[in-house]
């Protein structure tokens, strides 16, 4: 029985090329003394320091700011689906001495250990698609 520990659309997915970054102009940044700051800081109530800066100076006219989620994670039951199994699972011990076995030809290979590897390799299968879920990657013909 032929194990498949590789899918095409998974090492398309990671093998893509980063999106380039818009190249923003570097920082401006002006000094203040103590007291100019705490009198912006206290005019400023609750927006942060440069936001205000930049609506006073701005106005109506300044661009508005866009903002990112706090988290790449679109599916955050599935990744902790994944984080609780790669918990309880000790994979890397698990993964080194399975290794360490097949180097040294230490390891029997029966149907009991061909059945326990093909479930283990569902499992991990498993696991990539909830991580590829969580991550919005999606896979349309499931694991």
């Amino acid at each position: 029985m032929m194990i498949q520990t590789s899918r095409p659309e998974f090492n398309k997915i990671a093998s893509e090329e980063v999106v380039e970054k818009k190249n923003y102009p570097p920082p401006f940044s002006l000094r203040l003394t103590l007291e100019e700051r705490a009198r912006l800081e206290a005019e400023a109530g609750d927006l942060p320091l440069g936001a205000y800066i930049r609506e006073r100076l701005l106005g109506d006219d300044a661009a508005p700011r866009t903002r990112r989620g706090n988290s790449p994670v679109k599916d955050k039951e599935a990744l902790g689906r994944v984080m609780g199994a790669l918990g309880a699972a000790r994979l890397s011990a698990n993964l080194n001495q399975l290794a360490k076995a097949v180097n040294t030809g230490s390891l029997p290979v029966t149907p009991e250990t061909e059945a326990e590897l093909h479930e283990a390799c569902c499992k991990i299968a498993d696991m990539r698609a909830d991580l590829l879920r969580a991550l919005g990657g999606g896979m349309e013909d499931g694991p």
